[in-house]
């Protein structure tokens, strides 16, 4: 068999195996069968709410069960039909497998992503925090590189972009900066890139020219929507407000319009300066604060999710999650997953879906 042809197939029962594992399969056809019990039992449907839920998550089931069957019986059967043509020498019936096979490839691809999509809060925008860590314009001129990093890769996929904040570095790069990412599965795609991003380098503000390394953290929290209640009691929360940075116009660095948020009891502190008026940045740094909750809330049930899982590998804010390192060599290496590649001018220019689809599918795996 030809070694594309073998390609398709490899990737076909890979992604029907990645799809079994996030259905839980082996318990999938039991689940129905409960689902089926409840829907026939007496006074089901006094609880509307909780028969409509249980109609929606049983027809979901029954979807992605009829997907699994859908791909599985299509690759079984072009691979009898390519074999058949190689035995019949029948090159028009090889090529219309062929080509049915590749259209299945796409398929299972497709159903693959949507599956690593499916938490709670991934359909939602979501917010990009990006700290410098020590090291002084090293580390910030780090953090300035990541963020067209990933403001390269989010336009890349037609999301949109806003600068909530924005302070410059000293001499170069930048001290912080917060994005919000607007598009479809914006927190879904990004979520896995939250922890410490690792450069190792030949300084350009070194006149010795010596080898630096540096660090800069990344935190992905998803924007709060309407269907999500966060309770904030004023006496938890610490407001000051302070004259605004960098760009933005005369009456932008004039005035106090930028506003800090410091949320007592959990330490977690929000700032935004985009807007001339102070009650609009107050709005979104409380939008971004109640974001910073409902994140820590997801990571929460997370951790829980993955506590009986041995081979879980740390995540979340504070562990290192990828190197880049641009001397004596080239190589971007994930250190969760092991992906890495030599095209680190790609990467930095926000080449990032080969890395962040691994880290999905890891997430998916150690979650179940």
């Amino acid at each position: 068999m030809q070694a594309d042809i073998q390609a398709d197939i490899d990737s076909i029962n890979s992604a029907i195996t990645l799809l079994k594992q996030h259905v839980e399969f082996d318990s999938a056809y039991q689940r129905l069968s409960d689902f089926e019990s409840q829907i026939t039992s007496d006074g089901f449907w006094d609880n509307q709410a909780h028969a409509q839920k249980v109609m929606q998550d049983k027809t979901h089931l029954e979807n992605q069960l009829a997907i699994i069957k859908a791909l599985e019986e299509g690759v079984r059967d072009q691979a009898d039909m390519i074999a058949l043509a190689e035995e019949e020498q029948d090159s028009e019936l090889a090529e219309d497998a062929k080509s049915a096979l590749s259209e299945l490839r796409k398929l299972a691809e497709k159903k693959q992503l949507e599956s690593l999509l499916s938490g709670e809060a991934d359909g939602n925008n979501c917010f990009i925090e990006i700290h410098p860590g020590a090291g002084g314009t090293e580390a910030q001129d780090w953090a300035a590189m990541l963020l067209r990093m990933y403001s390269r890769w989010a336009e890349a996929r037609g999301f949109k972009l806003e600068t909530i904040e924005e302070s410059d570095g000293d001499e170069a790069g930048i001290k912080s900066a917060t994005l919000r990412v607007s598009g479809v599965n914006a927190y879904g795609w990004l979520k896995t890139e939250s922890g410490v991003h690792r450069l190792v380098r030949i300084s350009p503000y070194d006149s010795s020219a010596r080898r630096h390394t540096s660090f800069a953290s990344i935190w992905i929290y998803p924007e709060v929507d309407d269907n999500i209640n966060i309770e904030l009691e004023e006496k938890d929360l610490r407001i000051d407000t302070y004259r605004a940075s960098g760009a933005g116009g005369q009456h932008v660095n004039t005035t106090d319009s930028a506003i800090r948020i410091t949320h007592i009891p959990t330490n977690i502190v929000v700032q935004c300066q985009s807007d001339r008026s102070q009650h609009r940045n107050r709005a979104t740094a409380m939008n971004m604060l109640k974001a910073r909750l409902y994140e820590m809330e997801l990571q929460r049930r997370e951790q829980n999710a993955m506590a009986d899982n041995a081979t879980k590998s740390e995540i979340g804010w504070g562990s290192q999650i990828r190197s880049y390192v641009l001397h004596p060599y080239q190589m971007v290496k994930d250190l969760r997953t092991n992906v890495e590649t030599g095209n680190t001018g790609a990467v930095l220019d926000g080449a990032l879906d080969e890395f962040i689809e691994a880290s999905l599918a890891a997430r998916v795996g150690s979650t179940r």
